[in-house]
């Protein structure tokens, strides 16, 4: 009856006033899209999974356990040719992570001091600069890749291995340093670091606080520096010492003991470094030209020095137009990780390369590769656009 009675007021059944409302409408609309989206992904799926059987191929993530019979040269955790494909993986994910962790930090201070430095008054300085940054962005990252990887492997050899204060070594099998032998006691060191880090930041917000209030400045580098080093060095001092070095000693063939860094991973990363802080200058300068000079001059007026007037009123401005370009270029240098491949060194996709080969599990493999970048990707994405939120400007 009341359907009835409000068909009769419309003039219009009920379906067709739920159709007329373009929130009702435009729901259905996005329900119909997603349901036809699923039956395309549903079809090849069922498709591919009926061809992987039909040449024998059985679909899971059941490899993963298998054996690798395979050796990665540069790792992070324990990893043996016994150890299986899913801890292989997980090798090669970790070198994907150190190169682009390493990759962002060089970049980003290749990039702040080269966009500072080009807007120097020095007309050469500037003009270096410039030149530096138009060159590195016009070469393809692949040719720097492998020009940095082809001139640290022209290192001399072994025997004719160059040494720095006995403890370094320099090879074209790269470069050798001494490794840290923690012993008892250094936990109160580690602590001491943590307690210092900590101390540091409540010092940089109570100087932030205490200026706002008062105008009065505070030496928090200093303080900052004093706190993160000299606590840790004076528990270290009062502990004993408690680390010893493995160094490097020469065998017949090879050097033992320390670390090696491989000539892989350092050209890969001095490129990617290089490669992103050229862009990165770009963006740090926009960022900056895009401040006022009415700043500038205002901070002059007050007495502010040019180091203290970049730092502490031009920079922070200039933060809110370079950190979104910022990401993408951060994101950027992650997925340009992978063209590691072309010399050799391992990370997630030539370890998973190699194990596609020998499992034919292509696209679990595929897969995974997909989502390890795409995690790495989301979550730097959500640091920065934290980071973004932060530093934005609040309205009063």
């Amino acid at each position: 009856m009341a359907q009835n009675a409000s068909a009769r007021l419309t003039g219009r059944p009920g379906w067709q006033r739920l159709w007329s409302d373009e929130r009702t409408r435009g729901l259905i609309y996005q329900l119909l899209v997603v349901l036809g989206l699923a039956l395309v992904v549903a079809f090849i799926v069922s498709n591919t999974i009926a061809n992987l059987q039909r040449v024998g191929l059985a679909s899971g993530f059941g490899f993963l356990s298998e054996q690798a019979f395979f050796d990665i040269n540069q790792k992070l955790i324990e990893y043996s040719s016994t150890s299986t494909f899913g801890r292989a993986l997980i090798v090669g994910m970790l070198n994907t992570v150190l190169v682009s962790a390493m990759g962002i930090v060089a970049a980003t201070g290749i990039g702040f001091v080269a966009g500072v430095l080009r807007l120097s008054p020095n007309f050469l300085l500037s003009r270096m600069v410039g030149a530096w940054v138009e060159i590195t962005r016009n070469v393809p990252l692949l040719l720097q890749i492998i020009f940095w990887w082809v001139l640290l492997t022209g290192l001399p050899k072994v025997r004719e291995s160059l040494t720095i204060g006995d403890s370094v070594v320099l090879n074209n099998r790269g470069v050798r340093l001494p490794a840290p032998l923690f012993e008892a006691g250094f936990e109160w060191v580690a602590a001491a670091l943590l307690a210092g880090v900590a101390a540091a930041v409540f010092v940089a917000r109570w100087a932030r606080r205490r200026q706002e209030l008062s105008g009065q400045s505070f030496p928090v580098a200093w303080t900052g520096l004093v706190l993160i080093a000299g606590l840790p060095l004076l528990v270290y001092w009062i502990a004993g010492a408690p680390v010893a070095w493995d160094v490097p000693r020469p065998t017949k063939f090879n050097f033992v003991g320390g670390f090696n860094v491989t000539p892989e991973l350092v050209a890969l990363w001095i490129a990617l470094s290089t490669y992103t802080g050229a862009f990165i200058s770009e963006i740090v300068r926009a960022g900056i030209l895009s401040v006022s000079k009415g700043q500038t001059e205002a901070a002059g007026a007050l007495g502010l020095r040019p180091g203290q007037t970049m730092r502490l009123v031009v920079i922070p401005q200039a933060l809110r137009v370079i950190i979104p370009p910022l990401t993408s270029q951060y994101l950027n240098l992650t997925k340009n990780s992978s063209l590691a491949i072309a010399i050799g060194y391992q990370d997630l996709v030539s370890v998973g390369g190699t194990i596609l080969n020998q499992s034919g599990q292509a696209l679990e493999v595929v897969g995974i590769w997909m989502a390890v970048y795409l995690s790495l990707s989301l979550l730097t994405s959500m640091f920065m656009n934290w980071y973004n939120r932060k530093i934005a400007l609040v309205e009063r």
